[in-house]
């Protein structure tokens, strides 16, 4: 197996088929994906979501604030910039300039492992009604915090503990310890673990700003698995998914798409 996270080539190319084959036929039992949509990617990486959705014909913009990640991404996807169906932007989406030129202008708008990572994620969904055209949606793909890789510690260098499920959810002072004793990223992951977010609370974020779920998906399989490990994509069980709490330490990702109140 392939050093998934290192291979960034490998890595945007599975991101396409993950997105072809996974989220692009989730948001379409609510939401077809026709071409002429406009369609955000907030922290596009280096592009390989956006570019399955470009594919079909869709106009994209893709905001990455990792300048060397955004760089990545205009090599990719240099023939859809040219041809210009795509731009790349390492601006951020509160920069008034962001706002004033794409006000009311995405009919989509996708967040894939990255709603996680973000600070404040209140404030993000406010900000995003300021982008959304009137009947637009907005999708989420995340880990759930608690389930067993939720602090993404397969990230993690030495081999044991990116192997090691839950440690994550150890007391801060515990699991910083631990981060240091094996000479880890810690303020990387520790940030991972400050922001992680669990499946009641993103509901409770979404009604709190005034938005509403119109499609959901539990997996007890992650669909990124199948080109990590071998192992086929798996919904979770529905008497866990009406279990809170429960379903996040056994429910690998979730799926939303969510639109604005009337």
């Amino acid at each position: 197996m392939f050093e998934f996270h290192k291979d960034k080539k490998r890595y945007f190319e599975i991101q396409t088929i993950n997105t072809e084959e996974y989220v692009i036929p989730f948001i379409e039992t609510v939401f077809p994906i026709e071409a002429g949509l406009h369609v955000l990617e907030v922290g596009c990486a280096e592009g390989g979501v956006i570019k399955a959705f470009i594919k079909k014909g869709c106009d994209g913009i893709g905001v990455e604030l990792e300048k060397s990640r955004a760089e990545t991404a205009k090599e990719f996807l240099s023939e859809y910039i040219e041809s210009g169906k795509l731009d790349i932007i390492d601006k951020n989406i509160y920069d008034p300039s962001f706002e004033s030129e794409f006000s009311n202008k995405f009919d989509l708008i996708v967040l894939k492992d990255v709603i996680e990572h973000i600070h404040d994620q209140e404030k993000v969904l406010i900000q995003f009604r300021k982008f959304l055209k009137p009947k637009g949606k907005i999708f989420f793909g995340f880990p759930p915090f608690n389930m067993p890789f939720g602090g993404h510690q397969q990230i993690c260098r030495n081999p044991f503990l990116s192997r090691l499920p839950y440690f994550h959810i150890l007391p801060a002072f515990l699991y910083r310890m631990i981060l240091k004793a094996f000479n880890e990223d810690i303020e990387g992951l520790m940030e991972i673990k400050e922001t992680g977010i669990s499946i009641n609370r993103f509901k409770s974020i979404v009604f709190k700003t005034n938005y509403k779920i119109i499609a959901e998906k539990h997996f007890l399989i992650n669909p990124i698995y199948k080109y990590k490990f071998g192992i086929e994509a798996k919904d979770q069980y529905k008497f866990i998914s009406k279990i809170p709490y429960l379903r996040d330490f056994l429910t690998s990702c979730v799926f939303y798409v969510i639109e604005k109140k009337d």
